[in-house]
């Protein structure tokens, strides 16, 4: 449609006599569009020039869409070279200035696709000015193995598009910012030096091209002091150097700043590379509050440097880093998506209004106050566009006279300045309600706060602690110590409390980060308090893994566990894309968040124990499945891909009952079906059997050493056919042959818990089958009972003597009872895995009696329950006094029992009642199912 038909609106005529010289340079506009060229020129000088200088392209322009006139614009812009370069670039300015103000004007584009308009000027007034400049290097030899043809991509420099520039956001009269850089690789190591001299050259002469004001104007004024290290780095750098600065001594204003890069010009792909590359300087993989500290003290700088502290009055009031201004918007979105966006990549929009919404979208901020703040940017950015087109200034500043404020009102379409007024101080007071107390909250309240001696020597060892040592980390700790340790104090053993808390702050490295997460959300210092006063194994995990707190915030924390599928899925995004030791780190966060998880969850009575059991099950399956292919990946690199079928991971054990706890080891078995392939093929080959020893071996590595990240789980693979002598891994026909001719009856026992967790699908369907095999085929009963009775006697020998508390160990105790389910299953021929389904597995084949299975069912769950509340209070033997009263609490609470005395008995009762059951069922006569019940 046409200027004409889409005209929606137009401004008030401030100078009539101008307007009228305007419309006297095109007698023949429709008259619809008279109104909106006579206003424009009225009230801005700076257009009506453009006017007398580009009439006869103005009326073809007006006679079609404005659309087609910009996409003549860009062609034309692109087209550009010679010597006439920078005239040319003028001229299409000029014609790109009044298109895009006449489009607003009148109503025809929104803020968006004005400012988008401007933008892809830009992009392209760079990119013509980059390849001139470039070519002629190239042309000159001064850029060597480079050709004519390299220019045209900038023969590996990039022009990165920062700020208003990078988001797609210039403003009318903006300057525009950016960084350049050279691909180092694109050159021999020798000539890189040369090659950086040349792209300095042409940098400069490009910025010169687009700044220097000719008596043909400018193109935009070119900043180029945002790229690292300015005062001292040349103005194109290599990406390589880019990279070491960023990395090394990379500052939160420039993290920002990279929020809104685009490779807008010259060689795009190695521009995307680089900034794929600094992805994770940009967005930290935590959430990080302390940006926002950062930012309150860069715009307190901002505001002092140009004296913009004070009271909102309009009168020169600053529109973009005044109080309640466009800086303040944009910090306000770009500082949250700093917090966030490197755990959420959706969060990561160069664009404000984008930002806004997908920041309420994910809970980050309300859905009323990114609307409100996106209404007040729109507002504001028109105001901006109007300061700027009267004189093509540079300016944000509001007018401080009458006149002033009457031609800017109806620049702005309104005819009542007062009312224009009134309604402008309003929208910047209300984004200053908005934004600030995000940036600069109150002083919190005087807490009073009395402390008994043993809380005092506590807190006087804080200040030496590595998270107290800077004062950054002082200052932020500071402020949150006075509420902190009121909270402690209303905690059921205060004392305790404080002391778990104090195990939490004594192991962590650093405090900064954590800090500024706790004093933007108070929420989670009442969850810290709760672990510190409940369960101090849980504040020791803590403070080795704080970064499990950032999941807290992510909104689906308390939501109920995951399907295994999606688990897998959460796990397959954080891995893919990074290379192996990437991956490693990446499992082990992903990994201790969903652990974390499942502690609080437990410790707050959301799941069971048995719940918990399985949880943590599924994890340590989601983490072995999705590690398993990536080591193989690693391994092929070398050595081939894995021949056959591959290889197949087994859980064996607690695992492989689904019924692990907070600190459980991982009992695996590997095997493998070449498929008949003698060797491997790759730059070292490897037979099948070495192939996978490998493999095996470094699946143990991935899963238990300590990386930057620290480790997933011990393993243990003593399971494996012939135990510690066999190989580490076992081919599937081996593993048949030794499972139905060599092993041990304790070996078959074993295997009723076996869970194929990770590799091929039909590997893991033989693997099942093999299990169920040895089940079918369970050796008679006299030589079952024996064999039990001769492991368990082995085992009581070898093991830990047994407790009340030490519910696992000893006569009686849960190792007992598994032992005995394992037999049982073994004689039914039963698939079940977990020990309340091999126990009715025993009674269903008539060697088990009802109450048995009733008895040993129960002591079996309690001690269960027991074990799972253990492993979250601590890592070692329980210490009822250790743990605190909250501990108690949680123990008993956990189990179902009142108080701690009557736990007590009811465990003794239970492992004495087991201890007799277990000791009848394996010395009865076998002879008569059923008899001598």
């Amino acid at each position: 449609m046409s200027f004409v038909a889409r005209l929606t609106r137009h401004p008030i005529a401030f100078d009539p006599d101008r307007g009228a010289e305007a419309l006297a340079l095109l007698p023949d506009l429709p008259g619809e569009l008279r109104p909106l060229i006579e206003g424009t020129a009225g009230c801005s000088p700076y257009l009506a020039r453009l006017m007398a200088q580009e009439s006869a392209w103005l009326a073809a322009a007006l006679a079609g869409t404005p659309e087609a006139a910009q996409e003549q614009i860009l062609a034309a812009t692109s087209a550009l070279e010679g010597p006439a370069l920078g005239r040319d670039l003028r001229q299409q300015k000029r014609r790109a200035a009044l298109l895009t103000a006449l489009a607003d004007l009148g109503g025809i584009w929104s803020l968006e696709e004005v400012t988008g308009a401007l933008t892809d000027f830009a992009d392209a007034a760079v990119q013509a000015a980059l390849v001139a400049h470039v070519g002629a290097e190239i042309r000159r030899g001064k850029l060597p193995g480079m050709t004519e043809d390299d220019a045209a991509s900038g023969a590996g420099m990039v022009a990165l598009a920062m700020g208003k520039m990078g988001a797609g956001e210039l403003n009318y009269s903006s300057d525009i910012d950016l960084i350049c850089l050279f691909d180092e690789t694109r050159f021999d190591p020798a000539d890189e030096m040369e090659a950086r001299a040349g792209f300095i050259r042409a940098t400069r002469r490009m910025a010169a091209t687009l700044s220097e004001n000719t008596a043909e104007g400018y193109v935009f004024r070119t900043d180029l002091r945002l790229r690292p290290d300015a005062s001292v780095t040349p103005v194109c750098i290599s990406m390589a150097a880019a990279e070491r600065y960023y990395e090394a001594e990379g500052r939160s204003w420039e993290r920002g700043a990279y929020i809104k890069a685009r490779a807008a010009a010259g060689d795009i792909a190695a521009g995307k590379r680089f900034l794929k590359v600094l992805v994770p300087f940009v967005w930290r993989k935590h959430l990080d509050f302390a940006a926002i500290q950062d930012t309150h003290e860069m715009r307190q700088r901002i505001r002092s440097h140009k004296g913009l502290h004070g009271p909102i009055t309009l009168d020169g009031h600053n529109m973009k880093l005044g109080a309640g201004g466009i800086r303040e918007i944009e910090f306000f979105a770009q500082t949250r998506q700093l917090v966030a966006g490197g755990r959420d990549p959706e969060l990561r929009a160069r664009e404000t209004v984008p930002a806004l919404a997908a920041l309420a979208a994910k809970g980050w901020i309300e859905a009323p106050v990114a609307e409100a703040l996106s209404g007040h940017y729109r507002h504001h950015r028109e105001v901006e566009h109007r300061l700027q087109m009267i004189a093509d200034a540079q300016t944000h500043d509001l007018p401080n006279s009458p006149d002033g404020f009457d031609r800017l009102a109806r620049f702005c379409g309104q005819g009542d300045t007062a009312a224009f007024q009134a309604g402008l101080k309003a929208r910047l007071e209300a984004v200053d309600r908005l934004t600030e107390p995000f940036f600069a909250p109150g002083p919190a309240a005087v807490v009073e706060v009395s402390l008994s001696d043993t809380a005092r020597e506590i807190v006087d060892r804080w200040p030496g602690y590595p998270a107290l040592r800077s004062t950054r980390g002082q200052e932020i700790f500071a402020q949150l110590k006075p509420d902190l340790l009121a909270r402690f104090q209303r905690a059921a053993r205060p004392d305790e409390a404080l002391g778990n808390f104090d195990g939490f702050l004594r192991g962590l490295p650093a405090g900064v980060q954590l800090f500024s997460l706790f004093k933007a959300n108070p929420p989670l210092v009442d969850l810290l308090v709760d672990i510190c006063a409940t369960a101090p194994a849980l504040a020791q995990y803590l403070s080795r893994n704080s970064g499990v707190l950032d999941a807290v915030l992510g909104g689906s924390f308390f939501e109920p566990w995951p399907k295994s599928e999606v688990l897998a899925a959460g796990l397959s995004t954080h891995l893919d894309g990074l290379d192996y030791e990437a991956q490693l780190d990446a499992a082990r966060r992903w990994q201790k968040e969903w652990h974390f998880r499942i502690g609080v969850h437990h410790l707050r009575g959301l799941i069971t124990a048995e719940d918990a059991g399985a949880q943590y099950s599924a994890l340590a399956d989601a983490v072995v499945a999705g590690l398993w292919p990536a080591v193989c990946a690693d391994l092929a690199t070398r050595h081939g891909p894995a021949p056959g079928r591959g290889g197949a991971v087994l859980a064996m054990g607690s695992l492989g009952a689904g019924r692990l706890s907070a600190g459980s080891d991982l009992d695996l078995i590997v095997i493998y079906d070449a498929g008949g392939v003698e060797i491997t093929e790759g730059r070292r080959p490897l037979d099948p059997r070495a192939w996978f020893a490998k493999a095996t071996k470094a699946l143990v590595t991935a899963l238990s050493a300590p990386t930057a990240a620290g480790k997933l789980y011990e393993v243990d693979m003593r399971l494996r056919p012939s135990g510690r002598q066999g190989p580490v891994a076992t081919g599937l026909e081996a593993f048949r042959q030794y499972q139905m001719e060599e092993a041990w009856t304790w070996e078959h026992m074993a295997l009723t818990r076996a869970r194929p967790v990770a590799g091929d699908a039909s590997l893991l369907a033989d693997i099942e089958a093999v299990r169920l095999d040895v089940l079918a085929r369970a050796p008679a009963p006299d030589r079952l009972l024996a064999d039990t009775r001769e492991m368990r006697s082995r085992l009581q020998a070898a093991g830990r003597v047994g407790s009340t508390w030490a519910v696992k160990d000893g006569p009686g105790g849960s190792q007992d009872i598994e032992l005995l389910a394992q037999a049982a299953a073994l004689r039914a021929g039963a698939p079940a895995r977990d020990v309340a389904g091999q126990i009715a597995a025993g009674q269903a084949a008539g060697w088990l009696a009802a109450d048995e299975v009733a008895a040993l069912t129960s002591a079996q769950r309690l001690f269960a329950r027991v074990q799972q509340a253990t492993r979250l209070l601590t890592d070692g033997p329980l210490d009822l006094d250790r743990i605190g009263a909250g501990g108690r609490g949680f123990l008993c609470r956990t189990a179902g029992a009142e108080t701690v005395a009557e736990l007590a008995r009811a465990l003794d009762g239970a492992r004495d009642e087991a201890a007799r059951l277990v000791e009848a069922v394996l010395n009865r006569n076998t002879a008569e199912p059923g008899e001598d019940r």
